[in-house]
């Protein structure tokens, strides 16, 4: 590991003072950051502390606005936060799905969500991979047996590792991002790029910029969410398969729907055939096998995880099942 300066701004503004500097990272939680310094896939010249800067740690409820997220909200603060219940438990679950309390302590939203691929050929500095700007994705033809079954022929076959992406995209959720200069407003489902976009990033970030919000837009009665995640070792273990259901109920009937995967491909992974199955109609279990069926009609497997197809198409069923107040074991 390279020695490098380690910046404490007092305030957003000085935050950006600090960016300017070559070579410098935004450092809040660590978790992956650290792991891609000792790993040599990164080298910052100065980390910027953000962690500690109160404007960027809140959770608010705007009647307006929806739900207000700082980006330093840890996601043990997510899992336990009253205002993230009801319709909003999506996201909630997903932080609690990830990683161990210990890290859920320490690693951020923002951090969560921009945090880099688990490939083991990324990772590993035997292999110059097409994401390190070589000119091979050795888990094409390789141990991909945890890769995407969804968008993988643009010449990296990663999964997007946010445990709170989809949830967060099945709620519709949007990020402000601030610069020195300006800022702006996206959909969060805009933030997210395909290999074929940008291989060396899985997100739209520019250096000196930062997300200051997480803003997640009211719902109004009837609408509900779930998130669950199947893991190998269900205790504590990357995901195999991911899902996160935001649906609206009118005495049964499901009215609108956002289902997005997890694990399944590059970025979250919205399956719109699976949603309109489900439009205007009765929420039973059998819908739900048809609805999951649909969605991996489009899946084009590699050769070690053709088995993922079976292990979404189980957990799609339960989880709108879920969402919509069915118990899918009965």
């Amino acid at each position: 590991m390279n020695t490098f300066e380690y910046a404490v701004p007092k305030k957003v503004d000085e935050v950006f003072t600090f960016l300017k500097e070559p070579g410098s990272q935004i450092k809040a939680g660590g978790i992956d950051l650290l792991d891609l310094m000792k790993e040599g896939l990164t080298q910052p010249q100065r980390l910027v502390h953000i962690r500690s800067l109160e404007e960027l740690h809140y959770i608010k409820q705007d009647g307006r606005r929806g739900i207000i997220i700082g980006p330093t909200v840890t996601l043990d603060e997510l899992s336990s936060s009253d205002k993230l219940q009801d319709a909003y438990k999506a996201l909630s679950q997903a932080a609690l799905a990830a990683a161990t309390p210990q890290i859920r302590n320490v690693a951020t939203l923002g951090g969560n969500l921009c945090q880099r691929p688990r490939c083991w050929y990324f990772r590993s500095a035997d292999f110059d991979c097409s994401r390190k700007n070589g000119k091979t994705c050795y888990a094409f033809d390789g141990e991909n047996q945890y890769h995407a079954i969804f968008g993988n022929d643009e010449g990296c076959v990663i999964v997007h590792p946010s445990a709170t992406a989809a949830a967060l995209m099945a709620l519709d959720a949007k990020l402000k991002i601030a610069s020195e200069k300006a800022e702006r407003e996206i959909p969060i489902s805009e933030f997210f790029v395909m290999p074929s976009a940008n291989m060396a990033s899985e997100h739209i970030l520019k250096q000196g910029e930062l997300i200051t919000e997480v803003i997640i837009p009211p719902l109004t009665p009837g609408w509900t969410s779930y998130y669950y995640k199947q893991k190998e070792k269900q205790s504590f273990d990357w995901p195999i398969a991911e899902v996160a259901v935001v649906m609206h109920l009118h005495e049964g009937k499901c009215t609108d729907s956002r289902i997005v995967l997890g694990a399944a491909a590059p970025i979250p992974w919205r399956i719109q055939k699976a949603e309109a199955l489900l439009k205007g109609n009765m929420v039973t279990k059998e819908l739900a096998q048809r609805a999951a069926d649909a969605a991996m009609k489009d899946a084009s497997p590699l050769s070690k995880n053709e088995y993922k197809i079976q292990v979404f198409k189980t957990v799609i069923a339960r989880t709108i099942c879920w969402a919509a107040g069915i118990d899918p074991l009965k």
